[in-house]
């Protein structure tokens, strides 16, 4: 527990998992991250292990994780893909990542190169994201093998800055001045995998605190989860039954397009693309078996169209 009172997020840890998982395994030539497995610790690498060998264990616990993690990997697959695509089309100068998590871009995507990234997160999972980093645990062989060396984890962005921040407390745009963003320059803001953690209040907050930075040639890509009855029943159905291990880290807002549409209307960022991810699953050929949380989670593009602050 970090000094704030909050433990580094788990869900964190099982999205880096699922990338390590499908690393090399899936929608080969649009999904790549090579990255993911060396922030794992040795534990959380064997389900990893268990997953891409599909050998799942025999305990019901070590079951359940194993299963979350596959599930985990078919949903991440083409969440990335479609959020990597989108990245490499509006590369800037800057990069921000809201809620970056375990997020491997900044040592993988050599498109960021000429890019300045910040990585905002909650305190608590950056000083670990920073402890996994100084790890860097050398990439493993095939589950018997010994594990191959690897060379210095090395970011490929120009700059990554590391920027704590509570969305829920902190003021996002102080924080991101005294990280030295220059808000009159175009910025393509990513805001994955933490819109249903926030309330929407939260969500506002932060959209409008990114929009004051916000100047023409700029790009937002956002992730997030549209209502479903059967998605959000096995999500509580999981914490009731205490199997989930990001079972204390619950949903708090869900969106539909239109409103997602009509929120980012209002801080003058126009959606140009919105896709569901069970569509983009389709067009990789994954064998997504129809998953309720494809369908309802969605990623969507705008741009900004005007130059005046909002407040």
């Amino acid at each position: 527990m970090s000094e704030s009172g909050r433990a580094a997020s788990r869900t964190a840890v099982l999205v880096c998992q699922g990338r390590a998982a499908a690393n090399g395994r899936a929608a080969t030539g649009r999904f790549a991250d090579p990255v993911a497995e060396r922030l794992l610790r040795a534990a959380e690498r064997t389900p990893v292990d268990e997953v891409r060998a599909n050998t799942p264990p025999k305990g019901w616990r070590e079951r359940t994780v194993y299963e979350s993690v596959r599930a985990c990997a078919e949903v991440v697959v083409p969440r990335t893909v479609a959020i990597d695509e989108a990245l490499r089309a509006r590369v800037t100068g800057q990069l921000v990542i809201l809620g970056a998590g375990l997020d491997t871009r900044a040592w993988r995507l050599t498109e960021l190169a000429r890019t300045d990234v910040w990585e905002v997160d909650h305190p608590a999972s950056q000083q670990d994201k920073r402890a996994r980093l100084a790890e860097a645990a050398p990439v493993l062989g095939e589950p018997g093998e010994s594990s191959r060396p690897a060379a210095e984890l090395s970011a490929t962005a120009r700059s990554v800055r590391f920027t704590p921040v509570d969305l829920a407390v902190d003021d996002l745009g102080a924080a991101l001045e005294a990280a030295g963003h220059d808000p009159s320059a175009p910025t393509t803001w990513l805001w994955e995998g933490v819109v249903p953690y926030l309330t929407r209040d939260e969500v506002r907050a932060t959209v409008a605190a990114l929009a004051a930075r916000t100047v023409p040639g700029s790009a937002l890509v956002v992730n997030y989860q549209a209502p479903s009855a059967r998605a959000t029943a096995g999500r509580l159905l999981a914490r009731l039954l205490g199997g989930s291990v990001t079972s204390g880290e619950p949903w708090r807002s869900l969106w539909t397009p239109q409103r997602m549409v009509a929120l980012l209307a209002e801080y003058g960022l126009r959606v140009v693309s919105d896709d569901n991810l069970l569509a983009v699953a389709h067009t990789l050929g994954s064998p997504a078996r129809g998953r309720r949380s494809l369908q309802s989670g969605r990623v969507a593009v705008a741009e900004s169209h005007r130059r005046e602050d909002v407040s």
